[in-house]
């Protein structure tokens, strides 16, 4: 669309129909999608390739609304450009299972591509999305058939800056030279406190010049043939990504609630609507759109344009290369090899046969060798901890100026929150499978990152070393305690903690083969043994929890349950072997994912924690809290409660006594004496 002035119809579009859906939903925030209405529609209209008719279209831009507060500017455009959104669901705006929430949602809105809300996480998302992207293009792009050839939009606005995750992922961005990624910022001064400048008035140019970015500035964000002006000089970047920065007035049209921040996050209100009718001379009623916005607006057609067009390139390109196009549709569509059960199976035979007494983060780093070897989606990477964590692989190549950014693993420097949320925009654009490692402790920066994969039901890989006190002479600063109990609290999280080099091949192949669930890998600082298990054992591994020893005396009847996880298994097999001469029934249960074990069915839940034990046992070194599930009120857990002590591990663990002569103890006063006189003799 050449003549710019019809822009003022569309965006008058976005400002009413934004307007109304507030209202009438009586709450939400009308500011934002006033104030971006022409950023908005020239960049849909004009730059945007994509098609309504098909969301996922592979090679489609990729539009991020960060600043996820301002939803129905993206929900107006994707009603108005012919999306399957329709007027009913705009006017079901923040209603209970609408198409249309509060903020965008993944998975519930042809369209959206992640969920935003959270500041800044959406920009992030998008830098992932770009490095997924950029990856692709390297990997399978051949000359004349540019396959992968696409822009990643990031809308953003002033609070998304003020985060500090904006810091963390826009520096790694121009490390990483990421040119198609382009970033409009919504500069309008405006947040619900007030005009910022009293909290944010730094130079955004010069801050975004210093991380290696091309900036463009100055742009009036209510003039069209600007607007589209930079967007086109941005698209021409070959080795930095663009920031563009508009300067907008919050709630455009508004005649008595613009540039304030009463046009933020409340409805207008009816008198104000209406004023704001007359004055973009909109004489159409509420959800009522003139058929000739909604003819300039269709994207259809240019849509299918733009998806024929690769079509038949992809077409040629299967013919000529047919191996890399079945490779690349796979991996898009995060399908794993159809023997993949198998390959997970010939991993924990493998693990089972070496029997090797190492630490379970060296273990997690054998486990990473041999999947890799089916899977060369792997994209590994590291929060500046690689030498720790053991993330990277025989056959890893780091990302560097050097290689042309080239690789499959990424060092994102100390930047646990950015490294996690760019993981959940790699996995978001599909091609690969990330994975990023760093200190359990340090999962607490990544949390709103971890939840937000958990939400969008996604499947990044996060792996957690030195998993607790365990960790030694850095003292309570690095040693996690709470830390697995509140990964396990969030819904939709899987969270491993391996005994031995078995189960976390068993945690590995089992994170990799869930496509709807993030995956947390918990791993130990120090060796741990091999643990010696019959078939049954090896087998019922991936159920989460399973019985490691038994010792039936009477047949259907456990006298005492033990359940343990990680590094502290060890010590429940001391504890089982001690009790066995008591002549008394006695199971023993290894329990590396709760999450999965929960997901058991009920009769398998009973065979592996029987009802009728009279003595539960849980062994953690943890917090303690979360294992009465289990156990019950009457059972026994023996864990930590306290932060952790600088010293070296070994003093810790008998500090806080979570060895076998102090476990032995406590099981020795926790049952009944008259019951147990044997007790004594041990």
């Amino acid at each position: 669309m050449s003549n710019f002035t019809e822009f003022t119809h569309l965006a008058n579009a976005i400002r009413i129909l934004s307007a109304d859906a507030v209202q009438n939903a009586k709450s939400g925030h009308p500011g934002m999608p006033m104030g971006m209405a022409e950023i908005g529609a020239v960049l849909w209209k004009n730059h945007l390739k994509h098609n309504p008719k098909n969301p996922k279209w592979l090679n489609r831009d990729r539009f991020i609304l960060s600043n996820g507060h301002g939803s129905m500017l993206i929900y107006s455009l994707l009603h108005l450009t012919g999306y399957s959104l329709s007027i009913n669901d705009i006017k079901q705006f923040r209603q209970l299972h609408s198409k249309t929430p509060g903020h965008p949602e993944y998975g519930y809105t042809d369209g959206v591509e992640t969920t935003t809300g959270p500041l800044g996480q959406g920009l992030a998302n998008g830098v992932g999305m770009a490095i997924a992207q950029h990856l692709l293009a390297q990997e399978f792009n051949q000359k004349y058939y540019p396959i992968i050839d696409h822009h990643t939009y990031v809308f953003v606005g002033d609070g998304c800056l003020m985060e500090g995750i904006s810091h963390e992922v826009c520096s790694l961005a121009g490390t990483l030279e990421l040119n198609k990624l382009i970033v409009i910022y919504d500069k309008n001064g405006i947040s619900i406190d007030g005009d910022v400048d009293g909290w944010f008035n730094e130079d955004v140019r010069k801050r975004f010049e210093a991380y290696k970015w091309n900036v463009i500035d100055e742009v009036d964000g209510h003039n069209p043939s600007d607007i589209d002006k930079a967007i086109t000089k941005a698209k021409t970047s070959t080795c930095k990504p663009t920031i563009i920065i508009c300067n907008t007035v919050i709630g455009k049209g508004s005649p008595n609630k613009c540039g304030r921040e009463e046009s933020h996050g409340s409805p207008l209100g009816l008198d104000e609507v209406a004023i704001l009718r007359k004055e973009l001379d909109w004489e159409s009623p509420p959800f009522e759109i003139p058929l000739d916005v909604y003819h300039d607006f269709d994207c259809t057609t240019s849509g299918n344009t733009h998806e024929n067009h690769w079509n038949n390139l992809f077409k040629n390109y299967s013919e000529k290369y047919p191996d890399l196009a079945h490779e690349l549709i796979r991996r898009t569509e995060h399908a794993l090899p159809q023997n993949f059960n198998d390959i997970i199976w010939d991993a924990i035979i493998d693990a089972n046969t070496k029997k090797e007494n190492i630490a379970t983060r060296k273990a997690s780093q054998n486990a990473i060798t041999f999947y890799a070897k089916y899977l060369p989606e792997l994209l590994g990477g590291s929060a500046d901890l690689t030498g720790s964590n053991l993330t990277n692989w025989n056959q890893s190549i780091t990302l560097t100026k050097n290689n042309n950014f080239t690789g499959n693993y990424i060092s994102y420097g100390v930047r646990e929150f950015g490294m996690s949320a760019i993981m959940n925009g790699i996995y978001l654009h599909g091609g690969y499978r990330p994975f990023g490692g760093t200190f359990l402790m340090f999962s607490e920066y990544a949390r709103n990152a971890l939840r937000m994969s958990s939400l969008m039901k996604i499947a990044p890989i996060f792996v957690y070393t030195h998993d607790s006190i365990g960790l030694g002479e850095d003292g309570p600063t690095h040693q996690p305690v709470e830390q697995i109990a509140t990964l396990r609290m969030i819904p939709n999280m899987d969270v491993w903690r391996p005994c031995d080099s078995v189960e976390a091949n068993v945690a590995w192949g089992m994170a990799l083969q869930n496509t709807h669930t993030p995956s947390s890998l918990v791993f130990s600082r120090q060796n741990l043994p091999f643990i010696e298990r019959d078939m049954t054992a090896l087998h019922d591994i991936k159920r989460g929890g399973y019985v490691l020893r038994q010792n039936l005396q009477e047949k259907n009847f456990i006298d005492i349950t033990i359940i343990a996880t990680g590094s502290e298994v060890e010590i429940a097999i001391k504890c089982f072997e001690w009790l066995v001469s008591s002549g008394k029934s006695i199971q023993l249960i290894s329990m590396p994912s709760t999450s999965i074990f929960d997901k058991q069915d009920n009769e398998y839940k009973k065979s592996v924690i029987p009802t009728n034990s009279k003595y539960k046992i849980a062994i953690e070194a943890g917090i303690s809290a979360t294992w009465y599930k289990y156990v019950g009120t009457d059972g026994l857990i023996i864990g930590i409660d306290t932060f952790g002590e600088s010293a070296p591990a070994h003093d810790l663990f008998n500090h806080f006594k979570i060895t076998f002569e102090a476990v032995k103890s406590k099981i020795t006063t926790f049952i009944d004496t008259d019951a147990w006189k044997y007790v004594h003799k041990f």
